[in-house]
């Protein structure tokens, strides 16, 4: 980083130094995409209760749903902080893209555990777009986030295991080729450490429904495609178990922080459109003769969800760095988690205030938008319990639980 004669960095160098992970070809590339992809085409699929397709479709084609695949496996080999990008400009672009973020958080347990021939088998149809590895078979009805306490089981028979059990809010199954699947091999009882005994396997879906596999849909507040899956003596091969059987948890956990980074990329673009939409509209709209925007009623709200939504970014972006370069990153990532997810839901708070009755109508897609930004503050984890995470592994407090 050059400076000028006064010896200050000159502001030109340092927008060049701050963006040079910012990714603006990308960044471009993803909004040429979403302008084939307006409000009416969500609000369409909110309606109709809608997978999108066409959308999913057009992400593959442009590579984007292989960004984080090896190169050598037809992949763009991209880093966590470019797929981030590309999931935060589908939000604030007024898109959702929970239709193909699981594909980037889940391959990586593929890629870091999976055998060989398992990667060569299925990472270079996956970043082909002939595969689909969208659905993530974890939570169950009965245990919640209590993960070491599921119930599915898998039972070793010859050349394949034999699974029992049920998963729940289990998104995109009915759109997807195959399944994360985390079930336990040895029964809570006969394990030293509750999270020993679970295992990951990867289940081919079109050969599982009907063979031992149930899908049944959820209606839901927002448009996920979320189901519960039933297993009912499925048979899986067991060349389809991910690394050693038993180890699942820990390889479960080494891709959380990858998923929170990803998801937290998709609050701070949720926390750009609201401000956005905001201010466009509180400069726009008149009322007693002058437009809303000069009242301090709304500008501070508004103002204070852009100052939230920009710390958040910082740590967003700490976290992909300390990821990227391999450090230990949980503190950072839960923490990107949480306040991202609040920025957003602020900012979504201002947004709807600012349009006041209007924020109601569809038509608007505020209403649409502060649904789907309300999802960050429980799943794919819960705000209490990153503040759990942070007392105790952070602060050193007393575990709670």
């Amino acid at each position: 980083m050059t400076q000028a004669s006064s010896g200050a960095v000159s502001a030109d160098d340092f927008m060049q130094h701050y963006a040079a992970d910012d990714y603006p070809e990308i960044r471009e590339s993803v909004r040429r995409i979403c302008a084939d992809f307006p409000g009416s085409y969500w609000r369409a699929l909110d309606e109709q209760e809608a997978y999108p397709s066409e959308f999913v479709t057009a992400m593959t084609q442009a590579g984007f749903l292989s960004a984080l695949i090896p190169e050598q496996y037809g992949g763009a080999g991209l880093p966590l902080r470019a797929a981030g990008v590309i999931l935060e400009e589908v939000h604030a672009c007024g898109g959702n893209a929970a239709a193909t973020h699981a594909q980037m958080y889940t391959m990586g347990t593929v890629l870091r555990h999976g055998s060989a021939e398992q990667k060569a088998r299925y990472l270079p149809e996956i970043a082909a777009g002939r595969l689909r590895l969208q659905a993530f078979g974890v939570t169950e009805p009965t245990t919640g986030t209590d993960t070491t306490k599921l119930k599915t089981r898998a039972v070793r028979d010859g050349d394949h295991y034999v699974v029992n059990g049920q998963k729940i809010w289990t998104s995109r199954a009915l759109y997807s080729d195959l399944m994360l699947l985390l079930a336990r091999t040895t029964p809570v009882d006969q394990v030293t450490r509750k999270t020993d005994g679970l295992s990951v396997f990867l289940v081919d879906m079109r050969e599982s429904v009907g063979h031992g596999m149930t899908i049944r849909p959820i209606k839901a507040m927002i448009n996920h495609n979320t189901t519960e899956v039933f297993f009912d003596n499925l048979r899986v091969p067991a060349a389809n178990l991910i690394g050693e059987e038993g180890k699942g948890f820990r390889y479960i956990l080494d891709g959380m922080n990858a998923e929170r980074i990803l998801v937290s990329h998709e609050s701070i673009g949720d926390a750009k459109w609201f401000v956005r939409t905001a201010v466009k509209y509180a400069s726009e709209r008149m009322v007693f003769d002058r437009p809303i925007g000069k009242n301090q009623g709304i500008q501070f709200p508004i103002a204070r969800a852009y100052a939230q939504a920009q710390a958040a970014e910082l740590m967003l972006r700490k976290a992909a760095a300390k990821f990227a370069a391999g450090l230990p990153c949980g503190e950072e990532a839960n923490l990107s988690k949480l306040l991202s997810a609040e920025a957003a839901w602020e900012a979504g708070e201002a947004c709807m205030q600012t349009h006041g009755g209007f924020a109601y109508a569809r038509e608007y897609d505020v209403e649409r938008k502060w649904r789907e930004a309300r999802v960050q503050r429980t799943a794919p984890v819960s705000t209490n319990l990153i503040l759990a995470y942070v007392a105790e592994h952070v602060l050193g407090l007393p575990r709670s639980y």
